[in-house]
């Protein structure tokens, strides 16, 4: 955690805190780059009081929506997410005029989104959201990029990320060989897409 842009990035962070103002930060980069991990290290830095973690993949479609569909196969492509909704809630935390915001989480045991589980409360100042598809440039994805103060992409080694999301795959339920076969499928083909926008990000945050 203790890399020369680890550090210059945490202090300038620190100084938009310390003003008072809200500040909603995006973490994003490839499946298995270390964006959860990441946000959660920075939410314990800060502090329960001042940070607060707000994934994008609460509002993945549930599984009533795309079972028996093309999408059930490209889970956690970009089209099989409520940006809509994603929007909205954004819109509500750049607002700050409500006492507290309830945001979903997904519960990865369950394989599905979980409504109102985190709450937001108005004295927070940082918000942080993590998820693929922060600095894509389809329209919807620009009015989410827009509401974000600063994006930060996550930059970790293939090897690395790939072992991380077979292993992720298979602690959740997957045969190692089905697990193997999306991250180099599925997974691999949103990795390709969220690597070219690497360039529009604030910081690149080495990783690994």
């Amino acid at each position: 955690m203790d890399s020369p842009e680890v550090t210059q990035a945490v202090a300038a962070l620190r100084h938009r805190v310390d003003s008072g103002q809200r500040t909603l930060l995006g973490i994003t980069g490839a499946p298995g780059s270390g964006k959860s991990t990441f946000a959660a290290w920075l939410q314990r830095h800060f502090g329960a009081d001042l940070a607060v973690v707000v994934p994008m993949d609460g509002f993945h479609l549930g599984n009533a929506i795309i079972d028996g569909t093309p999408l059930r196969q490209r889970k956690g492509a970009m089209d099989t997410f409520d940006v809509g909704g994603y929007l909205s809630l954004l819109q509500r935390l750049v607002r700050r005029d409500e006492d507290v915001v309830y945001a979903p989480e997904f519960r990865r045991t369950l394989d599905e989104p979980v409504a109102a589980s985190i709450a937001v409360p108005a004295s927070v100042p940082l918000v942080i959201t993590e998820g693929n598809y922060l600095l894509a440039e389809t329209p919807q994805w620009k009015e989410i990029r827009a509401q974000l103060d600063e994006v930060w992409f996550m930059e970790t080694a293939p090897e690395l990320r790939l072992g991380r999301l077979v292993d992720r795959h298979v602690e959740f339920g997957m045969a190692r060989a089905a697990a193997e076969a999306w991250a180099t499928g599925p997974d691999e083909a949103n990795a390709v897409l969220i690597e070219a926008t690497r360039q529009r990000a604030d910081r690149i945050i080495p990783w690994g």
